[in-house]
């Protein structure tokens, strides 16, 4: 297993398939590298060095109880980044990985940093308040929470059908797809399980997006019912100089394996360009 040890000595592992530029990828809660496999096996299929790692708490990595917070999932980023000495990465986040890829650059600048994706992802802020009207209210965030303690094995089965859209009408579900995420969700850790929570919620990014000075890509279905549009990327486009925003209709959240094919060619050409 490839791993690297965070300066806290958190364990973290990663994948790192294929050769030439690297694209680095952060994945979603409750998910793992996994999540992005689909991307990975195309883009490193096509000359890419893919790299993926397990965020702290999450995956095959180690389950601290601390840090647990946006701002120490970045700078474990910055650790894996400077480990492999990558130079001109194209930072690929999904969902609380899009979070952590813009404190990433707030934080760490883009003296490594080629060019930037986010997709379906967390910024500029979720829970709702009064700079973020359209935002989601504290309580479900909190129902989040109740229900990881209450039953998480369960809470994860129950996540899958809005996250892939799989309780929209005429909806072609795959019960492997659900019990992958499943499968996901549980190998991480517990206190990762509940105090991401507000992490990916509650972690104000809107200063870190006005920080990235790299061509950025963001992705987002209109129909995507766990991160709304209209309070992520819509906001975001306007946040990040010169992005380019692309609007996947009738999407959901998890269109990374919904739409694989769409968003992998997507990734190819904004690379690519």
């Amino acid at each position: 297993m490839s791993t690297f040890t965070t300066k806290d000595g958190v364990e973290i592992y990663y994948n790192d398939w294929g050769t030439g530029r690297p694209v680095v990828f952060s994945h979603g809660w409750p998910l793992s590298a996994d999540a992005f496999e689909d991307q990975m096996f195309f883009l490193a299929s096509h000359g890419y060095r893919c790299i993926a790692h397990d965020r702290r708490g999450h995956g095959r990595s180690a389950q601290p109880w601390t840090g647990n917070d946006m701002d120490t999932y970045a700078d474990d980023l910055a650790q894996l980044v400077r480990a492999l000495d990558l130079k001109d990465a194209v930072h690929v986040g999904h969902s609380t990985g899009g979070g952590e890829v813009a404190r990433y650059i707030g934080r760490h600048g883009t003296s490594r940093v080629g060019k930037a994706v986010l997709i379906g992802a967390v910024p500029p802020v979720m829970v709702k308040g009064e700079a973020n009207p359209a935002g989601t209210p504290i309580e479900a965030f909190d129902q989040i929470r109740a229900a990881v303690q209450a039953d998480r094995s369960q809470f994860f089965k129950d996540l899958t059908m809005p996250f892939y859209g799989y309780n929209r009408p005429g909806a072609k579900v795959s019960e492997g797809v659900r019990e992958s995420f499943w499968l996901q969700g549980m190998m991480a850790g517990f206190p990762a399980a509940y105090f991401c929570v507000k992490a990916f919620s509650e972690t104000d990014m809107t200063e870190d997006l006005k920080k990235i000075d790299v061509p950025t890509l963001i992705l987002h279905g209109d129909d995507d019912q766990i991160v709304p549009i209209a309070a992520s990327a819509l906001l975001s486009a306007k946040l990040v100089p010169n992005a380019e925003l692309k609007v996947y209709p009738g999407a959901p959240h998890g269109m990374c394996t919904t739409l694989k094919d769409q968003v992998n060619a997507d990734l190819l050409a904004f690379i690519a360009a």
